[in-house]
């Protein structure tokens, strides 16, 4: 796959991620068969890549026919092409309105009124949510502008937490399971500790009713003279509820991440979990294969 999207190949990720899924057999039997849960990508950032790596993730999930997917992007309206440095819009988000679970990963928007309340309505209508690292700050409206309040307070509320600061673009994370937590069915099939080009995210103390799964240790941190304020390890991944919702979220999110196994596997159990489907045992089937062989994740921005 592509590290770049032309608006043919950005048309064709939307379709392909959900293509399997929305494939169902006719007559009798189809009409007692469960329509597979949709799972709706809102992607919006100008750092990590999520234009490319979120549909990779959405062409996994779809693989098996458990889930259809599709995957919003950032677009500019002058140009109909996907781009995330377009801070104004993201397009389709009428899409949540059929959501069974919404996986967001955004950073810094200031969408029109319109398209923020499809998002409000969508995360305040008990259905569940997945974000990653950069949604704690998914909105940043100018001083003074009415929907100022979701700069933090969606992330907090959401998620648990704002965004902070991290321990610098230098650094990396090495990412082990938070004991108490083993069993979790989101941790199915992930076992003992792996790297992760993420800076850590520092994000104690987390608001709300946050279980951590995952904690992370600061590799290479410019913050090592400052670790009674910043310590060097910090939650990357829980899950908590919001208006009684099942919320998961990690921290993880560099696009180097999702050549990492254990980081794949993550992502897409927290979305069987979310959605209630249940963890598959043994957790999610990561590997890529077929057209997604080989797959390499792009640089940041």
């Amino acid at each position: 796959m592509s590290n770049s999207l032309s608006r043919r190949e950005f048309m064709n990720v939307v379709g392909t991620a959900g293509l399997a899924a929305a494939l169902s057999p006719t007559g009798a039997g189809a009409a007692r068969k469960k329509k597979p849960p949709h799972v709706v990508f809102v992607t919006g950032d100008d750092e990590y890549r999520s234009e490319v790596t979120m549909p990779f993730i959405a062409q996994l999930l779809g693989r098996k026919n458990q889930f259809r997917c599709t995957v919003l992007y950032a677009v500019d309206p002058a140009t109909g092409e996907p781009n995330p440095k377009y801070r104004t819009n993201i397009a389709g988000l009428d899409a949540l309105k059929t959501a069974d679970v919404a996986v967001f990963y955004m950073r810094f928007r200031a969408l029109p009124d319109e398209q923020l309340k499809l998002i409000l309505d969508y995360v305040n209508s008990g259905k569940p949510i997945v974000g990653l690292r950069t949604s704690t700050h998914a909105f940043r409206y100018p001083s003074g502008h009415k929907s100022q309040t979701y700069n933090d307070r969606f992330g907090i509320d959401v998620f648990g937490q704002k965004w902070i600061t991290h321990h610098g673009h230098k650094s990396t994370t090495e990412v082990s399971i938070f004991p108490a937590m083993r069993e979790h069915p989101i941790l199915r099939g992930i076992y003992g500790s792996f790297p992760c080009s993420s800076w850590l995210y520092h994000v104690e103390p987390l608001a709300g009713d946050c279980q951590v799964l995952l904690t992370g240790k600061a590799v290479n941190s410019n913050k090592t003279k400052n670790q009674d304020k910043f310590p060097l390890i910090q939650p990357v991944a829980w899950t908590k509820t919001y208006k009684g919702a099942r919320v998961f979220f990690m921290t993880l999110g560099h696009p180097k991440d999702f050549e990492e196994y254990s980081v794949r596997r993550l992502l897409m159990n927290g979305i069987y979990w979310a959605s209630g489907l249940g963890v598959p045992e043994g957790g999610a089937l990561a590997e890529p294969k077929g057209d997604l062989a080989g797959w390499q994740a792009p640089e940041t921005h």
